[in-house]
């Protein structure tokens, strides 16, 4: 993924993770409210349900008890008998006998006036038969469930089905409905006619209707639904609560979440981290400039120099990232890289021209990287190519001290590398332990090569180099001038664009061997 679109990805996930979580807290705070809102109505309408199984029980034991009594009907112990039933089973308001659905006698009064019950409109699995009745010996106008055998009756009062004592302030409603006739014969309360509806397809179901919801539950033993429901206005007033609760926390972990992700935004937009980036892509070049023999005006070698090459087509100066490879600690992947780009690009052209040579800038950090000696020998080895084919710059900051560099140095010139002091005369290096320095060649940098009119410093730098017996290559070599006066002071070798800049691997080789098939200078 490239670094543009992992921040695309990024600033995506920082935009939903400040909308996400308020958006989802709200969410699971409606949901959590809702649950807890239909938990309490299903658990209302389960209690209903289990008073109904209750009474209907509690009045089929009652009709079992009658059914054993032996001796003559509607006497006075009879009727105590129907009396001790209807005082034993709490639910249980009146026990009649009857003979072929005409009742004789009732635990009320020793006769009595009801006239005959009609078929039932029930009966149970279990052979008891079920009506839904308004007659009375007492002149009430009030509906009853009576649930018979085959001689008695008990009459129930329809409201003991749902008198269910709720907790708290929770406003929960009860009543109880003939499937049928879709009747409320207890309860009271209207319910609306779409709920009504519903009543006639005979299906557990909830339903919500102007602000309240509604839970059905059948009893096809008895014919009867019990409607539980509830206004809205618990469910809204949890949710409320609710949200006072998550709604700053998850503003909070939004914020906190976004801040991570700032930091990770401004890591990835960060200098170090682009070119680390770049490092990993292989985005960073060589390009090459030739190094001439002064003299013949022959190429010899190459300087390997770094090139990054932006989005824009534009090359970013190495004055800029290199020094910033250098501070970040990235130096030795750059360095890394840069020979595994030189062997890549110019391992075939070394091998056919095995008197030419590259050089590879080091930076002190590269020099404590235990691994470079076995990746230039791994490579070397690859190639088929002399160690001599690889030359090693190192600027003078490499050099400030000898403890830690000379032993880096003295592994690598013996193995074969040629070991040159890059930008001679800009660092530390101090006439006291130069001459006991283990290299081979210093680069006179273009500084001086600029100031030659002058000539105060360079005249110097050139008999020191002699007198030392170290190669010398002249850098950033732009005029005849400079160069007809490096060459009568005996410099041997010189870089710069007089011959060439720097250039991209096979414009280098397409340059070097027209050089190599001419005669004479060849200058770009």
């Amino acid at each position: 993924m490239t670094n543009r679109r992992l921040i695309t990805l990024i600033i995506a996930i920082m935009a939903l993770a400040l909308i996400l979580p308020p958006g989802l807290s709200i969410w699971m705070t409606h949901r959590q409210a809702k649950e807890t809102f239909m938990d309490q109505l299903e658990t209302y309408s389960k209690l209903a349900d289990m008073r109904t199984l209750r009474v209907v029980n509690e009045s089929k034991t009652a009709l079992r008890q009658l059914e054993n009594w032996r001796g003559p009907v509607c006497t006075a112990d009879h009727l105590l008998e129907m009396q001790r039933a209807s005082y034993a089973h709490r639910y249980v308001q009146e026990v009649l006998y009857v003979d072929a659905l005409q009742p004789h006698c009732s635990s009320l009064q020793n006769g009595t006036s009801t006239s005959p019950f009609p078929p039932p409109r029930k009966i149970t699995a279990d052979g008891f038969r079920v009506w839904l009745t308004r007659h009375n010996d007492l002149g009430l106008s009030r509906n009853m469930i009576a649930i018979g055998n085959e001689h008695y009756v008990v009459m129930v009062d329809p409201q003991s089905l749902i008198d269910i004592l709720s907790y708290g302030s929770l406003p929960l409603h009860f009543s109880l409905v003939n499937t049928s006739t879709r009747q409320i014969i207890a309860g009271g309360t209207e319910i609306p006619s779409a709920v009504l509806e519903q009543i006639a397809q005979r299906a557990q179901t909830t339903e919500h209707f102007r602000e309240s919801t509604y839970h059905i539950k059948y009893d096809a033993s008895l014919g009867l639904a019990t409607v539980t429901w509830m206004p809205d206005t618990p469910l809204e007033n949890n949710w409320h609560r609710l949200l006072t609760i998550w709604v700053p926390f998850s503003l909070l972990m939004s914020l906190l979440l976004a801040f991570v992700l700032l930091k990770v935004l401004r890591r990835l937009q960060s200098p170090r981290y682009q070119l680390q980036e770049a490092i990993h892509r292989r985005e960073i070049m060589a390009h090459y400039q030739p190094i001439m023999a002064l003299e013949s005006g022959r190429i010899v070698g190459a300087e390997a120099l770094a090139r990054w090459q932006q989005k824009d087509g534009s090359f970013l100066s190495p004055d800029i990232f290199i020094p910033l490879a250098v501070h970040s600690g990235l130096m030795p992947q750059l360095t890394r890289l840069m020979m595994e780009n030189v062997f890549a690009d110019m391992g075939s052209w070394l091998q056919q021209h095995p008197e030419q040579h590259i050089s590879v800038n080091l930076e002190p950090a590269d020099l404590l990287d235990p691994g470079l000696p076995a990746l230039l020998a791994e490579l070397l080895q690859r190639w088929q190519l002399s160690p001599s084919q690889i030359a090693l710059e190192l600027t003078e900051r490499g050099f400030a001290d000898p403890a830690v560099s000379g032993p880096a140095i003295n592994t690598l010139r013996a193995a074969g590398h040629a070991i040159y002091i890059d930008d001679f005369g800009t660092g530390y290096c101090s006439l006291s332990y130069l001459q006991n320095l283990d290299v081979d060649t210093i680069k006179i940098d273009k500084s001086f090569v600029d100031a030659l009119e002058q000539k105060t410093v360079t005249p110097h730098i050139i008999e020191m180099a002699k007198a030392l017996k170290l190669a010398m290559v002249a850098e950033g070599i732009e005029t005849e001038a400079q160069l007809q006066w490096l060459k009568q002071c005996g410099v041997e070798y010189g870089q710069g664009w007089l011959y060439s800049k720097a250039l991209p691997a096979e414009e280098f080789i397409r340059w070097a061997e027209n050089n190599l098939h001419e005669k004479g200078l060849c200058y770009c």
